[in-house]
């Protein structure tokens, strides 16, 4: 990145540029007899620049030939090595065989089939799914701020409550993305062994980064501590404890020797996806997702809560391909739904329900934007019933409701925001984007 330090660097040595030009000026006597001499410049002062040159370029002649003849030998010695080839220990080391892909072939963990072959497809939700993801496509830098730094700078723009879960928030998400794509990277895309769901992890992986660069851009935007903001997984206690309740479910996975294969092995991989889709994203996310489009809803951070509703988007799409993969990990390998990974599955989403509670209570010491803690709670309950139900387990918490209906509107995927008239406008179809 340039600085003007660099520029003013740069721009230092430029007075002293004129100075080789007055070196050839000469006093009136030596100009006339420059003139005087003008008809002899055939035989005159240039003829010596390439006397002075012939030996580097003799020189770069002899190299160029060399290299000529060492370059001959190293293509030669390219084509014997590849006559003596073994082609097919090539593919072997390609996760399958020479064979041709059937549909049957294809499975969610521990497949042999060539992962490099797209189709044919087996799993059509995962496909369509990628192509949502890349339909719904936005930046964060679309999104207008202006109203956010003003709000912001202005002593009585917000109250102290309120500038308290826009911190905590941002605090939170600006690192919980960046794990998630860590899990995607390290651990889940190598082990999930089918290539259309693979497509998908590849796009989900990539929205992670530009949901990590829409939380950097608002903590810029606004002039916050960077530093503190980013910190507070590790400073603030109930941002510390959800960090540390993920990453201790992906730490083996993202081991290099950590293989599939075994019972054991393959709870261990269903238990990451349950931790990161159901429970990071599924859970972990809404109360802050709730509290800020809250504050859009009266009109305060419009453009950070723009920002979220865009997030809340893609992170709803991710959650249902998650739920989807789990689903069909479990319809593949039915062994590996055994009664005690039941109950610790569920243990793991009541767990994360509870540490979410922690955090909006730590949140919201007192009632704001409509909503409090005992209200979160209960909507978090709610949430969870549903994380349980979607992965074929019974709810936990009898009649809960939602105390947030305009939330379930918001998630709407069928709905989509136009950048440029700030309004929602509908899909034509799944998740092709309208701008009328």
């Amino acid at each position: 990145m340039l600085s003007w330090d660099e520029f003013n660097h740069d721009e230092a040595p430029a007075p002293v540029q004129p100075a080789p030009a007055k070196v050839n000026v000469k006093p009136p006597a030596a100009a006339n007899q420059a003139m005087h001499d003008a008809p002899r410049q055939p035989a005159a002062a240039p003829a010596p620049a390439p006397v002075g040159n012939e030996t580097p370029t003799g020189y770069e002649s002899n190299i160029e030939a060399a290299d000529e003849k060492n370059n001959e030998a190293a293509l030669q010695q390219a084509i014997n090595d590849l006559e003596n080839l073994d082609v097919e220990a090539g593919i072997e080391e390609l996760e399958g065989t020479a064979n041709r892909v059937a549909v049957d072939d294809k499975r969610m963990i521990n497949c042999r089939a060539d992962l490099n072959q797209l189709v044919p497809f087996k799993y059509d939700w995962a496909w369509q799914k990628y192509l949502d993801g890349c339909a719904n496509h936005w930046m964060p830098q679309e999104v207008n701020m202006n109203a956010d730094i003003a709000l912001w700078k202005n002593p009585n723009g917000l109250t102290k409550d309120e500038r308290l879960i826009v911190q905590r928030n941002l605090g939170f998400f600006s690192t919980a993305d960046s794990l998630v794509a860590n899990n995607l990277v390290l651990a889940i895309y190598r082990l999930i062994t089918n290539p259309e769901c693979r497509q998908y992890i590849l796009r989900q992986a990539f929205e992670e980064a530009i949901h990590t660069h829409a939380y950097q851009y608002c903590i810029e935007s606004l002039g916050m501590d960077e530093g503190a903001i980013f910190n507070m997984y590790h400073e603030v206690p109930s941002v510390a404890k959800k960090a540390s309740w993920g990453l201790k479910y992906t730490q083996s996975l993202s081991d290099p020797n950590f293989q599939t294969g075994t019972t054991e092995k393959d709870q261990e991989l269903l238990k990451n996806l349950i931790a990161f889709y159901c429970c990071l994203e599924g859970i972990f996310f809404y109360c802050g997702f709730t509290q800020i489009l809250s504050m859009g809803r009266r009109n305060k951070m419009t453009g950070t809560s723009e920002q979220f509703q865009y997030i809340l988007r893609d992170e709803s799409m991710h959650l249902n391909f998650g739920i989807d993969m789990i689903n069909q990990i479990k319809l593949e390998n039915p062994a590996l739904w055994t009664d005690a990974m039941k109950e610790e599955a569920t243990q793991m989403i009541l767990q994360a329900t509870q540490l979410e509670i922690e955090y909006a209570r730590d949140t919201m010491p007192r009632g704001v934007l409509g909503m409090n803690a005992a209200m979160m709670e209960e909507y978090l309950q709610f949430i969870a019933n549903r994380r349980l139900v979607q992965i074929g387990l019974p709810e936990q918490f009898k009649g809960v409701s939602n105390p947030f209906p305009w939330m379930s509107e918001i998630m709407d995927l069928r709905k989509e925001k136009n950048f440029f008239e700030t309004r929602v406008i509908e899909y034509q179809t799944g998740g092709a984007l309208s701008w009328d």
